[in-house]
């Protein structure tokens, strides 16, 4: 085991820091999204609700008129930040993660699709009044690594394996 230093502050990942990722991605019924403009290539940051699939993935709901979805459309490149500080202490001691991959459309006859909008609505009531639009669809990550910050002095790089996303499943739609 390796301990941290100032020329490399990242922690050997263990089972705390493989559990407290997968509960920020779990738990959160929102993130920053990441994305690159399309037309200048400069970073784009969009607030956008989540939910995590049954195989450990990420997905959202997005406008296909979003510049999110137009960005992701053009580019799958992408990282949602999980992890919102408390109202107390120093916001920068609170624990997050930036989840990095690729953000893939999901086709509306997706076999999973009804299971899939059925267990949105259970986490995000209110996109009843818009999930059945003809612009809106699920986005599923890819996840390929994350970068874990769980306070301060304690970095962390885990894998798709460390947050326990299936990698075949993660494969498909």
């Amino acid at each position: 085991m390796t301990e941290p230093t100032r020329a490399n502050p990242i922690r050997d990942t263990d089972d705390e820091a493989r559990a407290l990722a997968r509960n920020l991605i779990q738990d959160a019924t929102f993130a920053s999204l990441a994305v690159l403009e399309p037309d200048t290539g400069m970073p784009l940051v969009s607030r956008v609700a989540v939910a995590m699939e049954a195989d450990g993935s990420p997905f959202i709901l997005a406008s296909d008129l979003s510049g999110h979805s137009k960005a992701l459309d053009s580019d799958s490149r992408a990282s949602l930040l999980f992890g919102e500080p408390g109202h107390k202490g120093d916001p920068l001691t609170h624990p997050r993660i930036t989840v990095i991959g690729r953000i893939v459309k999901l086709p509306h006859d997706d076999p999973n699709h009804a299971a899939r909008r059925d267990f949105w609505l259970k986490k995000h009531p209110k996109a009843k009044l818009y999930i059945d639009f003809g612009d809106f669809a699920f986005w599923k990550m890819k996840v390929e690594r994350a970068n874990l910050n769980g306070g301060f002095g304690k970095a962390f790089s885990l894998t798709a394996e460390d947050l326990g996303v299936n990698a075949a499943n993660s494969e498909k739609s």
